[in-house]
């Protein structure tokens, strides 16, 4: 299995697993040289990421599901998404580039019909794909999902969702569709 097939499974899965619903936000991270079997940030890809970013985005549109991805620390671990999954954000004006943003976050921003950065956003469910660090971007409570593969390409990967926070105590009861 190739890595765009790789990308399609692990996010169909997640999609099941997640119990990811039209309108949810999906934030990837990747490291494009860690799915080439390089150290992080050594080895930045663009075909790569152009695979992966295929994967995923197709997957993501047929279920109405937005896809965020994460630029590398160079940018902050900034987000490029489309300008309807955050209407109301405050963008921030950097495009990109392969040694500063990240292969993945490059092909998203020039693949999107209307691309935006925002410095964060808050996922419903998440894919780190090479240890790239996206727990900042996602909702309070994260919880691990795992799934069938545990690599894309050459890289680890984690997956999460998040769900509502318990609150009330011993006394309260819990909508178990949110668990």
């Amino acid at each position: 299995m190739g890595v765009k097939e790789e990308c399609f499974s692990a996010v169909t899965e997640l999609i099941t697993l997640a119990k990811l619903k039209k309108g949810d936000i999906l934030v990837v991270g990747c490291s494009t040289s860690e799915v080439l079997g390089s150290k992080i940030g050594t080895d930045s890809n663009p075909d790569t990421a152009k695979e992966i970013f295929d994967g995923i985005y197709g997957v993501l549109k047929k279920h109405g599901i937005y896809l965020a991805v994460q630029c590398c620390e160079h940018l902050n671990r900034a987000i490029v998404t489309e300008k309807a999954t955050v209407p109301f954000s405050d963008e921030v004006n950097v495009i990109p580039q392969k040694k500063a943003g990240g292969s993945l976050a490059t092909v998203a921003y020039s693949e999107f019909k209307n691309p935006v950065v925002v410095e964060k956003i808050r996922a419903d469910a998440g894919i780190d794909i090479g240890n790239t660090l996206i727990g900042m971007h996602l909702k309070e409570v994260a919880v691990p999902v795992r799934l069938s593969l545990n690599k894309i390409g050459k890289a680890p990967i984690v997956c999460a969702r998040t769900r509502p926070k318990f609150i009330g105590g011993v006394r309260a009861v819990y909508d178990q569709e949110k668990l």
